[in-house]
């Protein structure tokens, strides 16, 4: 039977694009896409093809690998990145985190999937609140693939309601409330963002652009889309850049004694390196 009106798609899309994709997403970003996210794939990269002024995926997928694009990849890659977060997402992280560096001087603090920018400014407001001042001795980095997520962080301007969760203390104390055409909006303080360096990073990277030992890094709810090779793969390379103390904090659907004996498990979704494994790793490498 013929579809109906509802059901018929601008553009082809069969399963052989569809392995394409994901074929290319993984080599690219080491993103792995299930099964179920066919209709999701086409509803994101059909933007790309309106955009490109191109009509089919053969044509989008060709182009895009014979680098007749420009810089296209980036844009491929945003649009097949999940950008879910808020601030203070999985709150038990940060009186742990609180409580590890309070003792510390030159804190240095890696938040390796940053997305709109609200984990690392809860970071930066929890050292706050440790040191009960607006310039804690610390720095963030703060990276993602997606760089168009990375200026949303950079520029610190969210809506009011995603402040919904956070203490009245909290929203006086970090952010400036918009007025005029800005009403609504809120500003996360500069003294914030003074704590926080925005930077590019694939994972996938040969390269990473930062630099440890790191006293924590946080990497959560980034793992899930990796298979357990790209998994491996990217702990072996946090270790070296953790300090001999450091913690490493996952999302609470993560779990990386399944695919790393270089760390044991501090407490709820929070690691530490293994003595017997971590210090031997950092010798040799």
């Amino acid at each position: 039977m013929p579809q109906s009106k509802d059901t018929v798609k601008e553009f082809d899309f069969n399963a052989r694009d569809f392995e394409r994709v994901r074929a290319l997403i993984y080599k690219k970003a080491g993103i792995s896409l299930a099964d179920s996210k066919q209709e999701m794939v086409y509803s994101r990269l059909a933007r790309r093809l309106r955009a490109c002024g191109i009509n089919s995926f053969v044509k989008y997928l060709d182009d895009l690998e014979a680098g007749r694009l420009g810089d296209e990849w980036e844009s491929f890659t945003n649009a097949l990145t999940t950008n879910l977060t808020s601030f203070f997402r999985e709150a038990h992280h940060f009186p742990l985190l609180a409580e590890h560096v309070k003792n510390k001087r030159d804190i240095t603090i890696w938040c390796s999937a940053s997305s709109t920018g609200e984990e690392p400014y809860s970071i930066a407001m929890t050292l706050c609140e440790a040191f009960n001042t607006l310039t804690p001795p610390a720095t963030i980095v703060a990276t993602d693939i997606d760089t168009n997520v990375l200026a949303h962080g950079a520029n610190g301007v969210y809506t009011l309601d995603r402040l919904d969760k956070m203490s009245p203390e909290r929203q006086r104390r970090f952010f400036l409330k918009g007025k005029g055409d800005k009403e609504g909006y809120v500003r996360v303080r500069p003294e914030l963002r003074n704590l926080i360096t925005f930077k590019q990073l694939n994972l996938l990277a040969d390269q990473w652009p930062v630099q440890g030992p790191f006293d924590v890094i946080f990497c959560r709810n980034v793992m899930i889309y990796f298979d357990k090779a790209t998994q491996r793969k990217i702990l072996s390379r946090f270790v070296p850049l953790m300090k001999p103390d450091a913690l490493l904090f996952a999302g609470h659907s993560e779990n990386f004694l399944y695919v790393s004996d270089q760390l044991k498990l501090r407490g709820k979704t929070v690691y530490e390196l293994d003595d017997r494994r971590g210090a031997s790793l950092r010798v040799s490498s």
